[in-house]
């Protein structure tokens, strides 16, 4: 088929990318390991480690996962933590020994972890202590037999390691008191590791590496299986693409984004430690003070983000006054790049912002604009990837003229291998010719550009963030004193989207308040109805079925 885009790739980045180059993760892992060995690799609250300890302290971790924990290769472990040095040392350890990684969301409530939990069959996990009190209250319902935990400073050296977890747990009173019987420290875990030599398994790239959790319209979070090969070929595209103006061993990557979220997993701790990059972890990134200090630390060379925190950083004092001379790149994805924000971007950093387009169910990279150093706003998703197929259908699944208005489909081996244990979810979502449906209406125009005009699914995007409407309605309608209820997206300056929420009262006393107190309780913040409404009732279809579309244009009620 004719590939329009083409044509319209800067000068240096190639049609196709050559997967013959590593057989797994794990091969990238350990040859920037070794080639760059003395540069830093990731750093965290003022503390580094380079790539030669990334390989000592991920090997120590993987030793222990095989043969202390027990855990074969496929047994899946869970990672339950914001931006933290632990991060990249379990990750890597774990697929260093053949092991299936599945990242949970820290802010998850006891129900969605539990859902996740059984349905991956997670064997163990690794779970910072802020946070275990919500394991506890699920633990006796999974199969997780083994638990770490560890503590924010672990890994930060003595004494600031001593004192970051006493601040934390005894000043701030961060961690709530949690029981976990046979639960092992981070620290002692990686001591005993050091004396059980890994064993590395054979790993193909059709092995999975992650179990990647996604929402879906059913509200039912499924997890797509990302191979080796969907994650290494990802990899290839995107370092294909931003290669032609990076250099190895010389660039520094600020990572806002958490490294549970697939667009910083892919695009920042995986691509950038192929170039033998530095990471900066930014565990906290809402402390946009903190935040802007911590940038001012470092001359930095790329960063990635959503629109919600480069605009936040705009309007954070100081931020305009930093060095950004050695600022090449700057990537926005996650969700769309606002015209305005683009602009004052450029205006303020004289880098342009770059907008790529992906999904969880892609690895998650499809599209990408050229990064040019003139390059400015143009309202696109961007150019597909290398050995990337974007095709525009219509509802039957044929492909449309350019220019024709349907569903984005993407094929390309960053696709994922399909939902775990769901062959029927995975059936819904992908043609007989290996084209994923993305459920986004666009188009393409002659150039190959992709425009976003709408989304066929319902799904809410709050700062980067999938919530599905079906999710936070099963839970709102849990509530005795609820009759109906429907969930919509609604505008909104500072994460783009918010759930608004319109409720059928069945108690004519329920409040505004019983409503979010209730969501509060089974639902992570991002997911949090931002606006409630009670209506006398709900626009239906003659069969019955909720017309969103006509409540998601209604103008704002009030409660």
């Amino acid at each position: 088929m004719e590939r329009p885009w083409i044509q319209s790739y800067p000068p240096g980045v190639e049609a196709e990318i050559d997967l013959g180059s590593y057989a797994s993760i794990r091969d990238i892992l350990e040859s920037s390991c070794s080639r760059f060995a003395d540069l830093p690799a990731f750093c965290c609250m003022g503390a580094d480690i380079t790539y030669r300890d990334l390989d000592r302290l991920s090997a120590d971790f993987g030793g222990w996962l095989q043969n202390v924990a027990g855990l074969g290769k496929g047994a899946r472990v869970a990672l339950m933590m914001p931006n933290l040095l632990q991060y990249p040392v379990a990750i890597f350890g774990a697929l260093r020994a053949g092991l299936v990684a599945v990242n949970c969301n820290p802010l998850y409530t006891p129900r969605e972890l539990e859902h996740q939990l059984n349905d991956s069959g997670a064997e163990a996990i690794v779970i910072l202590e802020n946070f275990a009190k919500t394991l506890e209250d699920v633990i006796g319902r999974t199969k997780v037999k083994t638990v770490v935990t560890t503590q924010v400073g672990d890994m930060l050296g003595f004494p600031k390691s001593l004192l970051a977890n006493f601040v934390v747990k005894r000043v701030k009173k961060l961690v709530p008191p949690f029981r976990l019987p046979g639960a092992v420290s981070f620290p002692d875990a990686m001591a005993a590791g050091r004396s059980h030599r890994l064993a590395p398994p054979p790993i193909g790239l059709d092995d999975i590496a992650f179990l990647q959790y996604t929402g879906g319209t059913t509200g039912v979070s499924k997890g797509a299986m990302l191979t080796h090969r969907n994650l290494v070929s990802n990899l290839l595209q995107v370092s294909n693409w931003v290669g032609t103006g990076l250099e190895e061993g010389r660039e520094t990557v600020i990572t806002a984004l958490p490294l549970y979220h697939i667009f910083a997993l892919t695009g920042n701790c995986l691509t950038f430690m192929k170039f033998g990059a530095k990471n900066v972890l930014i565990p906290n990134p809402r402390d946009l003070p903190g935040f802007v200090a911590e940038l001012g630390k470092h001359r930095f060379t790329a960063i990635t983000g959503v629109n919600t925190l480069f605009n936040a950083l705009m309007n954070t004092p100081g931020f305009s006054a930093l060095d950004f001379t050695g600022l090449k790149m700057t990537l926005g994805g996650g969700m769309a790049v606002q015209r305005a924000v683009a602009e004052r971007w450029f205006e303020v950093t004289k880098t342009p912002l770059i907008e790529a387009y992906g999904l969880t169910e892609t690895s998650p990279g499809a599209c990408i604009n050229p990064l040019v150093k003139d390059a400015r706003y143009n309202g696109t998703a961007g150019l597909p990837l290398p050995s990337t197929i974007v095709t525009i259908r219509d509802d039957d699944g044929n492909v449309l003229p350019g220019g024709q208005t349907g569903e984005i489909c993407i094929a390309g081996p960053q696709v994922m291998k399909g939902y775990w244990n769901r062959p029927d979810e995975t059936a819904k979502v992908m043609f007989a010719d290996g084209a994923f449906r993305t459920g986004d209406i666009g188009y393409m125009d002659e150039r190959g550009f992709v425009k976003i005009v709408d989304r066929k699914k319902d799904m809410i995007l709050v700062s980067g963030f999938n919530v599905y409407p079906n999710e936070v309605e099963d839970v709102v309608a849990m509530m005795p004193g609820v009759l109906e209820v429907c969930a919509v997206a609604t505008p909104d300056e500072k994460s783009g989207e918010v759930v608004r929420l319109v409720v059928v009262k069945k108690d004519p006393g329920l409040t505004r308040e019983a409503v979010l107190e209730h969501c509060r309780k089974n639902l992570t913040g991002y997911k949090l109805p931002k606006i409630v409404e009670f209506w006398k009732d709900l626009p239906k279809t003659n069969v019955g079925k909720v017309l969103r579309r006509e409540v998601k244009n209604a103008p704002l009620q009030g409660s």
